[in-house]
């Protein structure tokens, strides 16, 4: 026998994890949130300019369920600047741990850094951006992401320069100094063409050469 009309089991039904008549999404993820801001900011957008019922609209979910993962929109910038740190930590990283030579670790590092810039998911263009033009909260959460890189950096920094029998002064300033110079020649870049991030690419090979031999010589000067 068949339910009656009103109780049965629609295509629409929450209890089929479905779409709602309206079109809109019963339940989300919190991630999916996250993928939905990311494509509205894309390489050029502020998230401080985007609004929580244009993410509900390109998530597809109504408004409301906004507040199921995330008290405001400010919640939500910052979760994403936190994924786009831990995305291009992980990407960078490998990519040192690949090398074993020091002039490999510096090429590689900033090749790799440099196609971040071209890369599809934006998330060196994140990270540049708010830490340029975005909101005091936000340029707090990019900074915190930039000492986890000069953390993960100076352990690596260590590591290769032990393994090549050197020693380097100041192994945290130095990590800090790398971080902090090759953000600043992205941001740089960020708007060049193909001509000119080769150029900055080369300028920025240099001077991160001339940090870790300045290191080395005074880690050298002070073992005397």
């Amino acid at each position: 026998m068949s339910l009656p009309e009103s109780t049965a089991l629609s295509a629409t039904s929450p209890l089929l994890g479905l779409r709602t008549p309206q079109g809109r999404r019963v339940s989300i993820s919190r991630e999916e949130l996250i993928d939905a801001a990311l494509q509205l900011v894309g390489p050029h957008r502020s998230i401080s300019t985007i609004g929580l019922r244009e993410i509900a609209r390109e998530a597809g979910i109504a408004p409301n369920s906004f507040y199921r993962h995330f008290r405001d929109v400010d919640e939500l910038a910052i979760a994403l600047i936190e994924r786009a740190g831990t995305e291009l930590r992980s990407i960078i990283g490998e990519a040192r741990q690949r090398a074993s030579l020091e002039r490999s670790v510096v090429q590689t590092s900033m090749e790799v850094f440099m196609e971040q810039l071209r890369a599809e998911q934006g998330y060196l263009q994140l990270l540049l951006r708010e830490g340029k033009v975005g909101s005091v909260a936000f340029k707090h959460a990019v900074d915190q992401q930039l000492c986890f890189f000069e953390q993960e950096l100076q352990v690596d920094l260590v590591r290769l320069e032990q393994a090549q029998g050197h020693q380097i002064h100041a192994p945290a300033v130095v990590a800090k100094a790398i971080t902090r110079l090759v953000f600043a020649m992205g941001a740089t870049a960020v708007e060049q063409d193909e001509a000119g991030q080769a150029q900055v690419l080369a300028q920025t090979v240099d001077m991160l050469h001339m940090i870790i031999v300045g290191a080395r010589a005074m880690a050298a000067q002070a073992a005397r």
